[in-house]
């Protein structure tokens, strides 16, 4: 089923839940979590915020398979890859194979994400 039709709606009412650290799905692991806005489970496809605590620190450069587009809506996060601060309002699109990460969150960071395969 593709992800579903949804009008307008406050998501307040949708769970943060933890994500796993994985260099394949992304950046995860303690002090990270998400709220799925939408989703297709047969792809994989989904909407979602990551949200990163304060403190948050990652060890591995992150690739996946998938593309990914990215919006920081609240905080920074510092790409020790890149050598970079990232900051709110800034936007990425990332391509299958793109190389990020790890990271650095010192203030904590809030992003908004779609994750699609073609």
């Amino acid at each position: 089923m593709p992800k579903p039709e949804l009008e307008f709606f406050a998501p307040d009412h949708l769970p943060w839940r933890p994500v796993a650290a994985s260099p394949t799905a992304g950046a995860g692991g303690a002090g990270v979590t998400e709220k799925i806005l939408s989703e297709d489970p047969a792809t994989g496809d989904v909407t979602r915020l990551l949200r990163f605590a304060a403190g948050v620190a990652t060890s591995d450069t992150i690739t996946h398979d998938f593309w990914e587009e990215v919006w920081i809506l609240e905080g920074e996060i510092v790409d020790l890859g890149k050598a970079q601060t990232f900051t709110a309002g800034m936007y990425a699109c990332r391509p299958p194979g793109m190389p990020h990460g790890p990271y650095r969150v010192p203030r904590g960071c809030m992003t908004l994400e779609m994750r699609y395969r073609k």
